[in-house]
């Protein structure tokens, strides 16, 4: 019953955010905005004259060097004011968010340290993780297929018609680097406080499992480590407990904040890509459900089901991170055995994020259409295994797939400044690839669960 609660105040805070954001956006934001369109549009205006210029030294060039300065120092100006006007509904969002990210760290480590542990010997370690892997790498593969398939099926960039952008444009996203040595650094912790600190899953998870096996491995003494730590996981779930119970505030700030900045225009204006690109989720919802229902049955959708409140605070807050510990709480309800999701869910967290690697497919296709840049069937096929590989260990945290994209999309001469056409409509879509992860994390943690025959 209380869970069905949550459930109705997190669905309720939705639509009163978007009521009120719609309300603000018209009485209060609106101005600023108009302000800031127009200096964009000087500042467009200005850019093009500039191009055409050939000699740098006139006077005219450095007074519209002058004017474009003013330009953009306006639209700052308001960019700032907009963001005081909406800095009541970020903080409710950021609090929440705060206090999710203050227990996925210690969560993750004590949760996996009493998994490996209680597995027991590297054998057994290695077998589960040799499933879970299988599993993530094929949900993976078929995430990105599926996007590319999707994406040249519906062509949603062939509408846009954009010109190729001068080469110096900057859109502000950093590029991911795209080096092994940057990957391994990524993989391996240099200090175990540092990667707590900075919640950096994927170095968490790699201790954690070195922590684990040795404490499996010093026997008897190791009781008294497995015992305390399995102490602490509870305690820091009854903390989630409390938290939990912000989420309808943290939904409402959060969809708030985006519509009174963008306005209800931001559906409209780009309703072709979203619709399509919620229409390809859907296709991977069901493609999740029926490899889930293949190996759990009919429990697949009871799965479904109890996981509804984590899916809707990912969806609401677009980070999958905030789901982690109630999506946690959940399966263990459903019958998965502690240690079996202590060990799986936070290595899906870091290699199995379905609805980011689907957007990634799908998003840089769509921009490589909106240039008409042609790439080939290869070209395409080549730039799935690089985003691939690029991804894992990425950070279920908004915006991150934009940086993987900028790394990727310049590999094949598509232009970066494109990345401004998703920036503005990327929390939208954040907002269902987040609930996608923790659909796909939550069923690969369930099916793991029953080929190892660990559920109830």
């Amino acid at each position: 019953m209380r869970r069905s609660k949550l459930t109705l105040y997190i669905f309720i805070a939705l639509v009163v955010g978007v009521i009120t954001g719609y309300l603000y956006n018209t009485l209060v934001i609106n101005e600023i905005n108009t302000k800031m369109a127009a200096a964009e549009a000087q500042i467009k205006t200005i850019d093009a004259r500039l191009v055409t210029m050939t000699d740098t030294t006139v006077a005219g060039y450095k007074e519209l060097n002058i004017q474009r300065a003013e330009q953009v120092t306006i639209r700052k100006a308001n960019d700032a004011a907009r963001e005081d006007k909406l800095v009541g509904f970020n903080i409710l969002s950021d609090i929440f968010l705060r206090l999710i990210k203050m227990i996925v760290a210690p969560l993750v480590f004590t949760t996996l340290v009493v998994g490996v542990a209680k597995v027991g010997d590297i054998k057994a370690v290695g077998r589960i993780g040799g499933k879970t892997l299988l599993w993530f790498l094929s949900a993976t593969l078929v995430s990105l297929l599926l996007g590319m398939v999707l994406v040249n099926f519906f062509e949603p960039g062939k509408a846009m018609h954009l010109p190729l952008p001068d080469s110096h444009i900057s859109t502000g996203v950093q590029k991911a680097a795209l080096s092994l040595r940057d990957f391994i650094g990524h993989v391996f912790p240099k200090s175990f406080i540092e990667s707590m600190a900075n919640n950096e899953i994927l170095q968490i998870v790699v201790f954690s499992l070195f922590f684990g096996v040795a404490t499996a491995a010093i026997g008897e003494k190791g009781e008294v480590v497995i015992k305390a730590m399995d102490a602490i996981a509870h305690v820091i779930l009854k903390i989630t407990g409390y938290v939990m119970k912000a989420a309808p505030l943290a939904v409402f700030g959060a969809i708030t904040a985006i519509i009174a900045k963008q306005g209800l225009g931001i559906l409209s204006t780009y309703a072709i890509f979203i619709s399509e690109f919620y229409f390809s989720l859907l296709i991977l919802w069901l493609v999740i459900i029926l490899a889930g229902y293949v190996v759990l049955r009919r429990r697949a959708f009871t799965l479904v089901n109890n996981i509804k409140d984590a899916m809707l605070v990912a969806f609401s807050t677009s980070t999958s991170e905030a789901a982690y510990p109630r999506v946690l709480i959940e399966l263990e309800r459903f019958g998965c055995n502690n240690k079996i999701v202590s060990f799986v869910l936070p290595l899906g967290y870091s290699f199995n994020l379905d609805g980011s690697m689907m957007y990634m497919t799908f998003a840089s296709l769509f921009l490589a259409q909106s240039y008409n840049i042609h790439l080939s069937f290869e070209q395409q096929l080549s730039m799935l295994l690089i985003l691939m590989l690029t991804s894992k260990g990425i950070a279920g945290v908004p915006r991150a797939s934009l940086v993987v994209i900028a790394g990727t999309i310049s590999m094949f001469n598509i232009p970066e400044a494109g990345l401004a056409l998703l920036i503005g409509i990327d929390p939208l879509l954040d907002m269902g690839r987040s609930a996608t992860n923790v659909l796909g994390n939550a069923m690969a943690t369930a099916v793991v669960s029953k080929w190892e025959k660990e559920i109830d």
